[in-house]
């Protein structure tokens, strides 16, 4: 099974079927270190990061959490929308004489969604070159007073070769498919990430507030433009031209 969330130029695929309603509402705290043989120097406002739940709905604008210029992305059960700010590079890029079809300032609006069928298969062995599944285990441990199942993602490369990731799953406080993490069960409560070369990172949880979000904490914010499959799919198109006429040169 492909990623259901393959970055930011998928957009919409219809949601369909119901879903169990997750009624946990609260804040989820975590570190993040690096753990690999060869260490690496974590930024201050990267070492630590949140995510906020209310019942099928998440709200984070924590780097580890995000695609790279993306600014905050926002669930809502099977729906998400992810908050890019192109606006550096395009300036740059401009900057350069580059021309764009795409007019405006950058801070785009990116929806996504999944069908019910394809989250239903991502527990089904598949060990495609570039596809991913979900392995459940039955091993569990206590992370912050909440009970969490270790699960591992097998996500194989373009040469089919399977690079796990462990990471260990709140199924009690996070939505039933959860749009942030490929679709798991919950909410990830520990996760080691392979950066290569002996590098590595850790997010751990470390504090669950319950409580203390509302509805306003999960809006979207001002100034971001939406734009359709169409025009994202073009506007990266160009952008990667642009990109390699300027290395090539």
């Amino acid at each position: 099974m492909k990623k259901c969330i393959v970055g930011m130029l998928l957009v919409g695929m219809v949601a369909t079927g119901a879903m169990a309603q997750n009624a946990f509402k609260g804040v989820i705290k975590y570190k993040v270190e690096s753990t690999g043989q060869v260490d690496m120097t974590i930024p201050a406002e990267a070492a630590v990061a949140e995510i906020k739940v209310m019942g099928e709905d998440l709200f984070t604008k924590s780097a580890i959490f995000m695609e790279m210029m993306e600014e905050c992305v926002v669930v809502n059960g099977l729906k998400s929308t992810h908050c890019v700010n192109f606006a550096p590079l395009l300036g740059f890029l401009r900057g350069q004489g580059s021309e764009f079809t795409y007019q405006g300032d950058g801070k785009i609006l990116v929806r996504e969604e999944v069908n019910q069928s394809m989250l239903d298969s991502l527990e089904i062995v598949d060990t495609e070159p570039g596809h991913f599944y979900l392995e459940y285990t039955s091993e569990t441990r206590e992370i912050v007073g909440v009970q969490a199942r270790k699960v591992v993602r097998h996500q194989y490369n373009d040469e089919g070769t399977d690079h796990p990731v462990e990471m260990w799953v709140g199924e009690g406080i996070g939505p039933k498919y959860n749009m942030l993490f490929n679709g798991i069960k919950g909410m990830p409560l520990q996760c080691t990430m392979d950066m290569g070369e002996g590098k590595a990172i850790t997010y751990i949880a470390t504090e669950v507030v319950k409580g203390k979000v509302k509805e306003a904490d999960f809006l979207l914010p001002d100034g971001y433009e939406e734009l359709s499959r169409e025009e994202m799919e073009q506007l990266g198109s160009e952008i990667r031209e642009e990109l390699e006429l300027l290395q090539g040169e």
